[in-house]
């Protein structure tokens, strides 16, 4: 029901093909979600409350440290230090301000990207790039193949996986893309990086391990070295996270995720991945590199990413926040 405000949503008229955004807290909107999942609504798409309110890629940057205060206030219940900053979210705050080479602008645009890592460590790693258009209308479905990814080139969890076109549900998905390539991810989590990128969507080859998932090896970097290594996995039935050490050892602390309870079987690739992590993340304080392992052994870039979370993670146990923040060497340590 798009526009209009519904206070119960299980009292609401809304059909199957409606479209519902659900804009609230989190733990109002875990609420909201189960009641359309008992509903059986499909077409849901959740804003955070505090998301996208403040326009501030049209602030001057004199105010930009007053309003990442106020967001991060808002996010964390914390106060920002950004004079000393010493944890981990505090000091990706810092280099959101400070730290904006221009370089960050293409290497988190999902498709300029693509001539980055071709030239940086070779083309055989990019996934294979099915189109590329400036707005939904213009994509001709008949023209793809029948499995494909299709996604935003900013943003996170701004695309759509097909597994079969012929179940694909066009005007559904067109919705949804057409409000994603209206937001500016600046005024998401306050992603500067992101400033200056033309929206585009692209469509890329589907991707998969086993039973629809597809794992992701992500590569923690600081000061030019992986540190270790995230693995997310379940991303359909809700996302697991683990993570481990450069000898493959698991380590005892996540954020906002859980861990998927088993052993993780260590890839026999593993330096290949660490080497190609810490080549591409050469000369950054912190970068997180992500590759996909496909069960043939290839490596396949994902993304990369310079403010996990936003910067906002919910570290278990509370520690690591500075623990991994002395990790990063800022210029006014």
């Amino acid at each position: 029901m798009l526009g209009k405000p519904i206070i119960q949503i299980d009292l609401a008229d809304i059909g199957e093909n409606d479209l519902v955004l659900l804009s609230a807290r989190k733990a109002i909107r875990e609420e909201m979600l189960s009641t359309c999942n008992a509903l059986n609504l499909k077409n849901i798409l959740e804003i955070d409350f505090f998301d996208g309110l403040t326009p501030y890629e049209n602030l001057p940057e004199s105010e930009y440290p007053l309003f990442i205060k106020c967001w991060y206030k808002l996010k964390t219940g914390k106060n920002l230090n950004l004079d000393h900053p010493k944890t981990f979210n505090e000091k990706i705050q810092w280099l959101k301000l400070y730290d904006r080479q221009p370089i960050k602008t293409i290497m988190c645009n999902k498709y300029l990207v693509r001539d980055y890592i071709k030239e940086q460590i070779g083309e055989e790693y990019l996934v294979p790039l099915l189109g590329v258009w400036d707005k939904f209308d213009d994509i001709d479905f008949d023209k793809l193949p029948n499995q494909f990814a299709l996604k935003c080139n900013t943003g996170s969890e701004w695309n759509a996986i097909v597994r079969d076109k012929s179940k694909f549900d066009i005007p559904a998905a067109k919705k949804k893309f057409d409000l994603w390539m209206q937001k500016n991810p600046v005024n998401i989590r306050f992603l500067t990086q992101y400033k200056d990128v033309p929206l585009k969507i692209i469509a890329e080859k589907y991707l998969e391990n086993e039973n629809g998932d597809l794992f992701d090896y992500k590569f923690w970097c600081f000061g030019g070295k992986v540190k270790f290594i995230m693995f997310l996995s379940n991303r359909a039935h809700g996302l697991l996270m683990d993570n481990y050490d450069l000898d493959w050892n698991l380590l005892p602390f996540t954020y906002n995720y859980p861990n998927s309870g088993h052993k993780i079987e260590k890839p026999d690739n593993l330096d290949e991945m660490i080497a190609l992590a810490e080549k591409l993340a050469a000369g950054f304080s912190h970068l997180r590199v992500d590759f996909y392992r496909l069960n043939d052994g290839s490596i396949k870039f994902g993304e990369f990413t310079f403010t996990s979370f936003g910067g906002v993670c919910d570290w278990h146990p509370k520690e690591m926040d500075e623990i991994l923040g002395k990790l990063i060497k800022l210029p006014i340590d």
